[in-house]
């Protein structure tokens, strides 16, 4: 599936908002960079531009020594921290199709601490390992929704989510215009194979032998040839299953109609007597 241009947009709207944040806290501050740790800086010239404007907004350099920082025993707000920096070095995101899939790419020896870490917070993960890399994911629209809400793309998850619920509606929708369709389709069907049953019925004069109710359903059915079985049922005052059993009754009948006419007549044989002819 290749993203749309306003979804790759979207993805990039959500990077840019979460490069843009300053932690308040100098502890904060440490922990956001230390996920900065190990980033080939010259290995990724896309997101070298924003990440070095966020390094230098947390007070270091690309390159510098981060004093060390350690997960256990950190604050929630550090821990937050920690992720959107390793969301904006080693992470990706990617929309398409209103499918979301958010992935860290790690050292395979750091994946599974990361999972661990992943569900201390409430966000599990799943792990693998691809080309000798871990890679960490997720692949729910709700958990990739609840990371970046907490790690502060408030406004851009808005867009993303008010985009995905726009396109559930949009499915929702086709699906009932589709359903409604076929109903349509079979109901007008099921009418012009009535309707051909009332009018073979007629011809054979088998029409008035009907019940009262046959005969009602059946004037109902030629008035109204577009008609549901409930509107059928409103026009003859009597209860849907009625009607519905009826018309069947008419269509059967005119089967056997048809199949009586369409069986050959066996021609009667001679008789001969003593050998020879009558």
């Amino acid at each position: 599936m290749i993203p749309s241009r306003a979804e790759r947009e979207l993805v990039t709207e959500i990077r840019a908002e979460l490069a843009a944040i300053a932690p308040h806290r100098s502890c904060c501050r440490l922990a956001e960079a230390a996920a900065f740790a190990g980033f080939a800086w010259r290995a990724a010239p896309a997101r070298q531009a924003p990440l070095v404007r966020t390094a230098l907004r947390l007070g270091y350099r690309p390159g510098d020594d981060v004093p060390p920082w350690l997960w256990d025993g950190s604050a929630g707000h550090c821990r937050v921290a920690y992720l959107r920096g390793l969301f904006l070095a080693r992470g990706s995101l990617s929309l398409a199709d209103g499918r979301v899939h958010l992935e860290f790419v790690v050292e395979p020896g750091e994946a599974e601490g990361l999972a661990q870490r992943l569900r201390t917070m409430g966000l599990p993960a799943s792990v693998r390992m691809r080309r000798r890399r871990g890679v960490v994911t997720w692949k729910s629209a709700e958990t990739v929704g609840t990371f970046l809400r907490m790690t502060g793309a408030g406004t851009s998850t808005l867009d993303l989510e008010a985009r995905r619920v726009a396109r559930s509606l949009r499915g929702e929708l086709n699906r009932l215009l589709n359903a409604e369709a076929a109903n349509l389709g079979r109901t007008v069907d099921s009418a012009a194979r009535q309707l051909e049953a009332i009018a073979q019925l007629g011809a054979d004069g088998r029409l008035a032998a009907l019940p009262a109710d046959g005969q009602a359903v059946a004037g109902a059915r030629r008035d109204a040839p577009d008609a549901s079985l409930g509107e059928l049922a409103e026009a003859t005052g009597l209860h849907r299953s009625t009607v519905q059993r009826e018309l069947r009754r008419i269509e059967r009948l005119a089967a056997d109609g048809a199949a009586a006419r369409a069986r050959p007549t066996v021609p009667l044989r001679r008789e001969t007597a003593l050998g020879g002819p009558i």
